[in-house]
């Protein structure tokens, strides 16, 4: 069950995804009573990066980071992103369809400078320059990625991701019931 101080944003969402038919029925899971299968994530987002995702250009999105800070080891397929512009509103919305963990050592910044350079949009060497001092690093495939109206949202701390909402995750075993049967 998702917490009732984030239903405002819910039903916000669902008004930007009226009338496609995969987030309308993909996000009201969200209202449902049951666990929702996926995390809802907010993403902090700089241009040009931004209008990369949304134009479709930016096909996987990166966050490196000196510790251990979600998205890493956070985020999974299935979770729905909101691309929220820095110092703005919320933009668009995302699917992730895969999700890579790195350990940051020469070979995996090497693996990823020559597999995800153009998928991640950057080629600029300033990109791979900023983040050189990084440990970790998360990347995503986006999919379903969709614009939608301005949502205001107000984020007063300077983290570049948040988890929203927490998946339930997979059912849980009943200890109890498999002992006594």
């Amino acid at each position: 069950m998702i917490q009732t101080s984030l239903l405002p944003l819910i039903d916000e969402l669902l008004l930007g995804v009226q009338g496609d038919n995969f987030w309308e029925n993909y996000l009201k899971q969200l209202m449902s009573q049951d666990a929702v299968p996926f995390s809802l994530h907010l993403a902090i987002f700089v241009e040009p990066y931004l209008q990369f995702v949304l134009e479709g250009k930016k096909t996987v999105e990166s966050r490196f980071s000196t510790r251990r800070f979600a998205p890493y080891n956070k985020v999974q397929k299935g979770d729905v992103v909101l691309l929220k512009r820095s110092s703005g509103p919320i933009l668009g919305i995302c699917q992730i369809s895969y999700v890579w963990f790195y350990e940051l050592d020469p070979q995996s910044w090497h693996t990823i400078r020559q597999e995800f350079s153009q998928a991640l949009c950057a080629q600029d060497p300033e990109f791979w320059k900023a983040r050189e001092a990084a440990s970790y690093a998360t990347l995503m495939r986006v999919n379903n990625v969709k614009a939608i109206e301005p949502i205001k949202f107000t984020k007063r701390d300077r983290r570049g991701w948040v988890v929203l909402h927490k998946s339930s995750g997979q059912l849980e075993l009943n200890l109890k019931e498999v002992w006594n049967q």
